[in-house]
């Protein structure tokens, strides 16, 4: 795997650079993504408990890939993309979510393939909200998925197509959980 724990640093980096570089204000970018400025900065500094959803958002704001924004590099492929069991782009930056990402190498994408791995925890994570369109695929153990006022559990099997521009969030239950998530 591609795993780094010091990921978020450079991700960090990556978002002021590209803003200072773009000549844009943080409280611009901020606006745009819907923080406070001093959310966003919080964010420049440490990018640890960045939103997937909030950095999708700060790419789309720069113009640029949510890849290269994560990783530093351009996604180079077109026409298909492979990625091989074990080799996606990984990012953990709340503890219990720990993510995947399975076509970060195929320029232009219009969805996000991701396979997400939920740690049983003392509380859920906190909402989060972002645009498109969003298809969870549980692959293995069980867990809940809350969008807005309404949580569902899902088994193994299970699947949940939903708008996340409504509050969600997802938590394991008893144990770990796997899921593949789409987001458009």
């Amino acid at each position: 795997m591609s795993e780094n724990p010091s990921i978020a640093h450079p991700i960090a980096s990556r978002i002021r650079e590209m803003r200072e570089s773009l000549d844009l204000s943080p409280a611009e970018v901020a606006g745009k993504v819907g923080l406070s400025e001093e959310a966003y900065l919080a964010y420049e500094q440490d990018a640890s408990a960045l939103p997937i959803s909030t950095l999708h958002g700060i790419a789309t704001v720069f113009g640029m890939d949510f890849t290269t924004l994560l990783t530093g590099e351009a996604p180079r492929m077109g026409g298909y993309t492979l990625c091989r069991k074990g080799h996606g782009v990984v990012i953990n930056r709340n503890p219990q979510y720990h993510f995947e990402s399975l076509a970060f190498n195929f320029k232009g994408r219009t969805m996000e393939p991701l396979v997400v791995t939920l740690v049983p925890g003392e509380a859920p994570a906190a909402p989060v909200t972002h645009g498109g369109q969003e298809f969870n695929l549980v692959l293995e153990g069980r867990m809940s998925v809350v969008i807005g006022r309404h949580e569902f559990t899902l088994d193994a099997g299970d699947s949940i197509y939903f708008d996340p521009t409504l509050p969600h969030g997802q938590y394991a239950l008893d144990v770990p959980a796997k899921f593949l998530t789409v987001i458009q």
